[in-house]
């Protein structure tokens, strides 16, 4: 399993590391350095307020057809037809409540023109996850790979021509970009709907209620903590703009662009993860070794970037951004952090969901919701961006740390647990004392710097026997099956 997963993910990160830094911040960037950091924060806004009704949009389902799908091979069949609809379903319901909500809110005229279309993107990302759910439970993960690249792909052509070509006068506006990004979306979701139908062999639109019921009653633990996640690490910016105005939203969006660009790797370990890990849980095979080697991977790659960020904020900032970077310069630093804690996250939240222990998790998730949001009404009035950086760094690690202790101790995993953890703190110290070294010295550029910082991160890492690089190249060497 181990020598699958790293091929696997190998190809994932290749093809994403080609495409999703470009689309970041060679598209997403610019549009935010030419609209401005008030429009682009309503942008990020109501971005955010669309993912957190994803729990009726979605409904567990994602989650629950991937477990199903990798249990059981001949399950799509029956899946495809039946959560299909039921998804399809939901969709409308999810339009309705979230247009009529964003109009309590306060969402007018061109705001609610551009929360319907946002709301409609969101829609079809949901359904083009759900589609290739299919298809990673199948443990087709190269397809799976090139179809989690595809929609950017297409929205980084699009919005090229829209940016850098003279056949459009006009400078772009947040709504352009988001249509860009539904007509992206909607040709990926079509491919991905062929792909899956060509495996599936059929799909009939079925409106049963007693089959949706019983649907919506296995996914529903995974429905509420999709939305508690959601609520927790999206519900920030909301309430920035809500509570202290767009600009702010704007400020932390800047920062948080780099976070979530850095996610993105932990997002894909994640989607690769699930589907393996209910496959071995499933079969009694021992969870340890791939838990010990991914956790490994994703400390040592989320603490070089942040590292190398945290001490690297003002040049980067000022570099990607022409608007506010001072002001996100110091929620860069902070916020950067949280990577560390999100990458753990996506390891043991991602065996707790395989292993199905959905009560524990939402009891988890609700802490940290219910954290988050008392820590965002105390520090977002005084701090702005900064204060809700602070919130979300706090709830990140609390929830993070709870996942791990759990998960160790729900597996009974042996890390040999002093020399392990031993090792954690000699790399952790290490790194962040050969960080500081490097960033005292002079004559050397900060594009040096940040190189030279993560690349001895992940060295010392090898070196103290944290990351066992021999390992890792044998695995790679291998063929899978």
């Amino acid at each position: 399993m181990r020598k699958r997963f790293i091929g696997n993910l190998f190809l994932l990160l290749i093809l994403n590391f080609l495409v999703k830094p470009y689309w970041l911040f060679g598209i997403d960037r610019t549009v935010q350095n030419i609209v401005g950091e008030a429009a682009y924060g309503r942008y990020f806004s109501l971005v955010g307020f669309t993912i957190i009704f994803n729990i009726i949009l979605d409904a567990g389902l994602t989650h629950y057809n991937n477990q199903s799908v990798a249990r059981n091979h001949k399950q799509l069949r029956t899946n495809f037809s039946n959560l299909l609809s039921l998804k399809l379903l939901l969709g409308a319901v999810y339009l309705l409540i979230s247009l009529g909500i964003g109009t309590l809110l306060g969402y007018h005229h061109n705001s609610f023109v551009l929360l319907l279309l946002l709301t409609v993107n969101q829609f079809l990302a949901s359904l083009l996850l759900f589609l290739r759910s299919n298809i990673s439970g199948l443990q087709l993960f190269r397809l799976d790979a090139m179809l989690s690249v595809a929609d950017k792909l297409i929205m980084i052509g699009i919005c090229a021509l829209l940016l850098f070509t003279p056949l459009f006068k006009e400078e772009i506006t947040v709504l352009d970009f988001a249509t860009a990004q539904f007509v992206s979306y909607a040709i990926t979701v079509l491919l991905a709907f062929i792909l899956v139908l060509n495996k599936a062999g059929h799909f009939t639109y079925s409106f049963s209620l007693r089959k949706h019921r019983y649907n919506l009653y296995k996914s529903f633990p995974y429905a509420l903590l999709i939305l508690l996640m959601a609520l927790y690490t999206r519900i920030d910016s909301v309430m920035l703009d809500l509570m202290v105005g767009p600009f702010y939203s704007g400020v932390y969006a800047a920062a948080f662009r780099l976070v979530d660009a850095v996610n993105q790797v932990g997002y894909l370990f994640a989607v690769l993860l699930l589907p393996l890990f209910a496959h071995m849980l499933s079969r009694k095979i021992s969870v340890t070794p791939l838990v010990e080697l991914t956790f490994n991977l994703i400390l040592a790659g989320t603490l070089a970037i942040s590292l190398a960020c945290f001490f690297n904020a003002e040049p980067l900032m000022k570099s990607l951004y022409v608007g506010a970077a001072e002001l996100s310069i110091p929620v860069l630093r902070l916020l950067i952090l949280s990577t560390i804690a999100f990458g753990s996250t996506f390891v043991f939240g991602t065996l707790l969901t395989a292993n199905g222990s959905l009560g524990l998790l939402n009891k988890i998730a609700f802490g940290g919701f219910v954290l988050n949001i008392l820590l965002n009404f105390v520090l977002i009035p005084h701090y702005q961006a900064y204060g809700a950086a602070m919130a979300t760094v706090m709830t990140q690690f609390a929830t993070a740390l709870v996942q791990l202790v759990v998960s160790v101790s729900l597996f009974k995993m042996k890390f040999e647990v002093s020399a392990y953890w031993g090792r954690v703190v000699l790399f952790v110290a290490g790194a962040v004392f050969l960080s500081i070294i490097i960033n005292g010295l002079e004559g050397i550029g900060w594009i040096w710097k940040f190189g030279l910082m993560l690349g001895t991160t992940l060295f010392f890492s090898a070196l103290v026997g944290f990351f066992k690089v021999r390992e890792a190249i044998e695995l790679l060497g291998q063929r899978f099956r």
